[in-house]
Parts: structure tokens; sequence; C-alpha cells
């Protein structure tokens, strides 16, 4: 009688535990839409997460935010702005509700986090120098040559690069793109590294740099390196991340969304083609 009295109370805990993780997993959701407010977080990078000189936010993930938080209910998007690398742990925290910042979607990540759908796909590219002094067109002349490559904290870049075989001590890491840019300018490193659009925008606003051209495209281990970017979400919050994913379908590749982008360098041709984030996650 006991046996069955202990089977029936771990089987009531462990339906109320479930029960409570559903009930949190909506609450979030819940949350925003009753109090009609919602915080994204961005990591200032142009042209995927940024803010205004006003503090509006801007670039190519908060724009579909507030067009889906909208859609969903929610007018009020706040704007946290904190480096990349805190970005997930500062959602984890509660800092923010939604990663609003174009960030990859890679299984590491995953573990951490969940991620929405995504909504952009695109290649990799370098900064270096005007005229590329020391020739920096792919990641194998990083390899082969005494220079130093600098990729921002908490970026897929590091990643690239180590899987790729280059010697840590040739990669710099830095807290930002502006800090990069710095960097390469007073050569503490000889090209920085990041996707083709972050690199070219950047080119665009400072007259001693350029994006490094032609660029070989990244290999590893015989797979072409293609980032997917999309919007990311605390574990417990599946409700939400489900309820913004329904509004993405509707919405990625339309003319409305093209137009929206098309200003920040995005478009069709940078269509994530139906991929998702279940496939990359794996």
């Amino acid at each position: 009688m006991k046996k069955i009295f202990r089977k029936y109370i771990i089987s009531l805990m462990s339906f109320s535990m479930a029960l409570f993780s559903v009930s949190v997993a909506a609450n979030t959701l819940d949350k925003i839409q009753d109090e009609g407010t919602v915080t994204i977080g961005v990591a200032n990078e142009v042209p995927y997460g940024y803010t205004t000189p006003d503090g509006e936010p801007a670039g190519e993930a908060p724009s579909i935010a507030v067009q889906v938080l909208n859609d969903l209910g929610v007018d009020n998007v706040k704007v946290v702005v904190t480096e990349f690398g805190s970005l997930i742990p500062g959602l984890r925290a509660g800092r923010f509700d939604v990663i609003a910042a174009g960030m990859y979607i890679t299984p590491k990540r995953c573990e951490q986090i969940l991620f929405s759908n995504p909504t952009y796909s695109i290649g990799e590219g370098f900064l270096v120098k005007n005229g590329n002094p020391k020739a920096l067109n792919g990641y194998d002349n990083i390899d082969s040559k005494s220079v130093k490559l600098g990729v921002m904290s908490g970026s897929v870049e590091y990643g690239y690069a180590r899987d790729f075989g280059i010697d840590l001590s040739k990669i710099v890491i830095l807290p930002d793109y502006p800090s990069g840019v710095a960097a390469l300018k007073s050569n503490r490193i000889d090209a920085l590294a990041g996707t083709s659009l972050t690199m070219a925008s950047l080119a665009q606003k400072d007259d001693n740099v350029e994006l490094a051209q032609p660029f070989t495209p990244l290999m590893i281990k015989g797979k072409s390196i293609k980032g997917y970017g999309g919007f990311g979400f605390r574990p417990s919050d599946t409700v939400l991340r489900d309820a913004f994913n329904a509004e993405l379908k509707g919405f990625i590749d339309t003319k409305e969304h093209i137009a929206m982008v098309e200003p920040y360098g995005f478009g069709k041709h940078t269509s994530p083609e139906g991929m998702t984030a279940e496939t990359l996650c794996q």
C-alpha cells in the first residue's frame, strides 16, 4: 500500500511540475501582452541590430521584431544595448525578453536558448586596411601568414577560425566592431572577421578600411559555411517562441518584409529559403 501511495505522490508531483513548466513557458507571452511592453536585446551592430541616436530600435532584427511583436498585441518595444557576448547571459538573467541581434543559430547556442526560425542567411568576409596590404582574402591567408585576425567576443567567427585550424595565438578577441576597426587602424590586427554584410557596412563608414575582395568562400571540413540569423528566447519561453514563429511564417520573404530590410542591405539575396531552427540546431 505504501509503495502504491508513494508512486501516486511521485506521479502527482511530476504532473504538477509539468503543469508548472507549461505555466512558466506561457508567462512571458501573457505578461508582455497584458502589459503591452516587451524588451529586446541588441549588440549595437549595424546593420543587424542597433539603436538610432534618439534610442529607437533599428536594423534588420529589431525592425522585424517590432512588426511581429506589434502583431502579437505588444505595442511598446524597449531596447537594451549590450556587448554581443553578453546577449545570451542577459536574456537568461531576464534583462530582456528577446534577443533581436541577428544572432547566428548554432548547435552550441541552441543548448543555451531557444531560437526562432531564421530570417536571413549570409556568408563571411574580412575588413582590411585600404589596398589590403597583407593580401588577406580568406581564412587560408590567415593560416599561412604571420598576421593577426580580430573577432568579436561571443561571435561565430572565433569558432570558424579555430575549426579552420588557425593557431589561437593569431586570434585577437575584441568586445565589439568599433573596437575592431580601431584595432585594425592601429595595427593590433591585420584583418577583422565578420559577415560580409557587416564588414561592408563598416567599410562605408571609414575611408581608411575596405571589404577584402575577392574573398574565398569559407569551407570547414568540406562544408560551405553560411550563417543563418534568428531571434533568441529563454528555454522556458516555448509559447512565445512558437507564437513569434507563427507570425514570421506569414511575413518572411513577402514584399513587405523585403521593403523593410532592403535599407539595411538585406533582401531576396539573403532569404533563408525555408531553413528552420530545428535543422540548424542539430
